[in-house]
């Protein structure tokens, strides 16, 4: 079943077999991509949207000058562009990092599921408010985070991520992710991500080697990146490593 993952143990949001299966049915299209291939580009018209199926991929803008500023990673279970079904354009590029397989949905297919399915509807907007979210946490990891809390932040949440999917254990997922993709992600460079990586391991906190994360010691990993998984909304979230964050005064 390629919708499996999708809304796989979010609070309040399970979807039906039923559901499921009507899902399914309006796949299209099921595409195989290579990684660093370019999916949509910003300002072109799309009559479909992206659900990733396996793989590791990437909203991202491009400066003047050719540099690229990631704003969203996309992980297996996520409907990529399901805001494009009522813009019909993207202002940003969708492209894989890993090699990944999406399941392509029509958008007329959309609009039959609101006029059949409306507590299915409902549910399709929860993912692109569970994707606000997560931008939302993203905006606080860069604005607000040092180097090493940056790092922290994104390993903690795509752990919980993976971990709702049924790709992680808790403690330890594959990421076929390089240093300088995470160099992207968390505005830093390459040698800077090293650094951190370094550190990481010597202080028997996170291991990142071979596209393998193993956390050695969560709470330390969630303490130092400031990660509270409530933003993710995932029904089985005290196994995974949080703190508080304090109150403004």
């Amino acid at each position: 079943m390629f919708t499996e993952r999708f809304l796989r143990d979010r609070r309040g949001v399970s979807l039906t077999p039923e559901e499921r299966a009507r899902l399914e049915v309006a796949i299209s299209e099921v595409r195989t991509l290579e990684p660093r291939t370019l999916l949509a580009r910003a300002g072109e018209p799309l009559e479909v949207s992206t659900l990733l199926i396996e793989g590791v991929m990437s909203r991202y803008l491009d400066d003047r000058n050719g540099l690229r500023q990631l704003v969203a990673i996309h992980l297996p279970g996520d409907f990529l562009d399901l805001h494009a079904f009522p813009l019909k354009v993207l202002d940003h590029d969708v492209a894989t990092l890993t090699a990944a397989t999406v399941a392509l949905v029509p958008h007329q297919e959309l609009e039959a599921i609101m006029e059949e399915m409306p507590d299915l509807t409902r549910k399709l907007w929860f993912a692109t408010l569970l994707d606000a979210a997560i931008h939302r946490a993203w905006l606080f990891r860069l604005g607000r985070l040092d180097a090493t809390g940056r790092i922290a932040h994104f390993l903690c949440e795509t752990n919980a991520r993976l971990f709702s999917a049924g790709l992680s254990d808790g403690r330890r997922f594959a990421l076929g992710l390089t240093q300088a993709d995470l160099a992207e992600i968390c505005g830093l460079t390459t040698v800077h991500v090293n650094r951190v990586m370094r550190q990481l391991r010597e202080d028997q906190i996170c291991i990142f080697r071979s596209s393998l994360v193993e956390i050695l010691d969560p709470i330390r990993l969630a303490t130092r990146g400031q990660f509270n998984p409530a933003y993710l909304y995932i029904a089985d979230d005290e196994r995974l490593p949080s703190v508080k964050r304090p109150k403004s005064s």
